[in-house]
């Protein structure tokens, strides 16, 4: 799986020729004349199924996934056939994105989440887009009418050993161990090599502005941190957590530089700023 299976109106192509450009989407070798092809079409023809395991096809913008089979015909040419447009063959779908890869101190949490096919939460966006108040709100919401959600985080301690983004693939699979409700497709904000308990997965390039699972996701990962950070405040209030974030403000770096690093800092993100 990955983001050139973008398709859309994909019903269009059944019992037609797939134009090229359509092609390269669906990663498709052109081995002679390919159309996909409805089961009747299908039936009428001697054909070879020819893959061990279904490709899919995934219209991001409404999270419908098909499966695409591949067929070869007693004469060499390759045809497919896509499940029926109306009948979606993934009912689970989880999305994943992380908050805080970038800070100077704190954890980087990682929200997973599965919504209700038919869910749609007035406002949901990347997380970064939505104002406090909102993502606040929302985070209730969303709460509120998942399936199944979960959130992991990552202290600082592995960020240090692992490297950031060890850290954050390790939260990644600690989130899916988390969800009550085994999802079937896991779709990521541009992530790959990471351990998804053996669950088909797809890494979206700026998944949390195109995809509404990935946004929400997107959502409970940043509140959660965000509710992390001004505690730590409270803690150490000479830092400004409640207001940065843990994020390399300049007001941040000078409070540093004063004050020295305290325990929840990165030590291998702090190295340029304090002995």
């Amino acid at each position: 799986i990955n983001e050139r299976n973008k398709v859309n109106n994909t019903s269009d192509y059944i019992g037609k020729e797939i134009p090229e450009d359509d092609l390269k989407k669906l990663n498709i070798e052109d081995n002679g004349k390919i159309r996909i092809l409805s089961k009747e079409d299908l039936e009428e023809l001697e054909v070879t199924e020819i893959k061990q395991e279904k490709d899919f096809v995934i219209n991001y913008e409404t999270e419908e996934v098909y499966y695409l089979d591949g067929y070869k015909t007693d004469d060499n040419n390759i045809v497919y056939s896509l499940t029926d447009i109306s009948n979606l063959v993934v009912k689970y779908i989880a999305g994943i994105d992380e908050a805080g890869r970038g800070p100077l101190a704190g954890p980087v949490v990682i929200g997973c989440v599965i919504m209700p096919e038919d869910s749609m939460i007035e406002g949901i966006n990347d997380s970064k887009k939505v104002s406090e108040k909102k993502r606040e709100k929302l985070y209730d919401e969303i709460i509120e009418n998942a399936i199944s959600w979960s959130v992991a985080i990552i202290d600082k301690q592995d960020i240090d050993e692992l490297n950031i983004l060890n850290a954050t693939k390790k939260g990644v699979t600690q989130a899916i161990q988390g969800l009550k409700t085994k999802p079937e497709l896991i779709l990521v904000d541009a992530l790959n090599g990471i351990d998804t308990c053996n669950i088909k997965y797809d890494s979206i390039i700026k998944g949390d502005a195109k995809c509404y699972s990935i946004s929400a996701a997107s959502i409970l990962a940043k509140v959660t941190r965000d509710r992390i950070m001004r505690e730590w405040d409270e803690v150490y209030p000479q830092y400004g957590f409640a207001k940065h974030k843990g994020y390399g403000t300049k007001a941040h770096i000078e409070a540093l530089k004063e004050y020295g690093p305290c325990p929840i800092h990165r030590k291998t993100f702090i190295k340029h700023f304090v002995d």
